[in-house]
């Protein structure tokens, strides 16, 4: 709301000046506030979109009419601390240059934190949940296989079984050692002084490296293992409640 009402208030003071010089120059007050209105909208035209602002196609249309696309959120902040940003809060008598430095010292902080915890609680569920979970299954699916063995039945009787014990394998492999990687990288991001490249670290080398593809593995586990071994409530449960 700071962003949005500090941008409001310049807007309107530089409206006025140009409504001023309009009329200065001899036209009436309503003729300048539409010539002005007329020459706001084309200079803004280039950031008016109407389709999704979170599709790949925007993204594209973006970069053909230069505008700035920054996609990770420390970079992102980087704007509060700029000549244009000082000058923009200063001059409205909102923040001061020391002020706006301290806020953005503390919205980092602030993302710093929150992937700390995402990364933990990620952490936490995987190993204490989701692994455990699996391997209940795993085994459970191993018994019927050795049962059919025992019986004499051809491998084609249990051929299905073998598979999805093979996949779960694979699931699991993949986020036990992702989670390990995890929390190895967390260790160097905490050891970076630097607030920013703390928060660069934490986005690039923990959030983005390991957060979807521990996702990933985990919803095809979800899919694979039997609701009655899976401890935590299952997407579609959270949606649809039984």
């Amino acid at each position: 709301m700071t962003v949005l009402n500090v941008a409001m208030a310049q807007t309107l003071k530089t409206f006025k000046v140009d409504v001023d010089a309009a009329i200065a120059k001899g036209e009436k007050k309503e003729i300048a506030i539409i010539q002005v209105l007329q020459k706001y909208i084309v200079e803004s035209k280039k950031v008016l979109f109407e389709g999704d602002g979170y599709s790949e196609a925007w993204h594209q249309e973006a970069a053909k009419r230069g505008l700035p696309n920054v996609p990770t959120t420390p970079l992102a902040l980087d704007a509060m601390v700029t000549e244009k940003a000082f000058k923009l809060y200063e001059g409205n008598k909102v923040y001061t240059h020391s002020e706006l430095e301290a806020r953005h010292e503390i919205e980092l902080e602030k993302y710093i934190k929150k992937v700390q915890i995402e990364a933990r609680i990620m952490g936490d569920l995987a190993l204490n949940h989701i692994i455990p979970a699996a391997i209940k299954y795993q085994n459970k699916l191993l018994e019927n296989v050795n049962g059919l063995k025992a019986l004499g039945l051809p491998e084609a009787s249990y051929a299905i079984q073998l598979d999805i014990l093979t996949q779960i394998s694979g699931h699991l492999q993949i986020i036990y050692t992702k989670c390990h990687d995890l929390v190895e990288a967390r260790k160097v991001a905490n050891n970076i002084e630097d607030t920013r490249s703390k928060a660069i670290a934490y986005c690039t080398s923990v959030k983005e490296a390991f957060f979807d593809d521990i996702r990933y593995n985990v919803d095809k586990l979800e899919n694979l293992v039997d609701d009655e071994y899976w401890t935590l409530p299952k997407y579609r449960e959270l949606l649809f409640l039984k």
